[in-house]
């Protein structure tokens, strides 16, 4: 069974610039989700969208920052459940930027999925591609 998200993506923008929409709170909300990140070693956050009922999710995602290496590397926990305190899938995130060909390759390892969250891997293997397209679509934009 498939465990893992693993994507690649390349824009023609800098690290620096990339970095930004991973890390700016007011950016990471045009493109994913309302939330309280704040880039601190430890920072717990959490990501906030509408319940999703049919997975088992009440909407918040809980997040704990877990590595950084400024322009190069973010690594994050990504927690998730119905609420109350229980939660039915524990993943960590983990962002690695590469200058290349005057841009950037972006690579994204999701990981920790188990086999009773095939459903929620379903929908975030897809959904990171869309969230993916959102940035470079504002990217493009400026």
């Amino acid at each position: 069974m498939k465990t893992e998200i693993n994507h690649k993506w390349f824009y023609s923008q800098t690290p620096e610039e990339i970095w930004m929409y991973l890390t700016e709170t007011e950016l990471i909300a045009q493109w994913i989700m309302p939330n309280d990140f704040k880039l601190l070693l430890g920072h717990h956050f959490t990501f906030r969208t509408n319940p999703i009922p049919s997975l088992n999710l009440d909407g918040i995602f809980h997040c704990k920052i877990l590595e950084i290496v400024p322009f190069k590397k973010l690594v994050y926990s990504w927690k998730g459940g119905p609420g109350n305190d229980e939660t039915i899938f524990d993943t960590i995130v983990e962002w690695t930027l590469e200058k290349k060909d005057n841009g950037t390759e972006l690579y994204l390892l999701h990981t920790g999925f188990k086999e009773e969250n095939v459903s929620i891997l379903t929908g975030m293997t897809e959904g990171w591609l869309k969230k993916m397209e959102k940035v470079e679509n504002l990217l493009n934009e400026k």
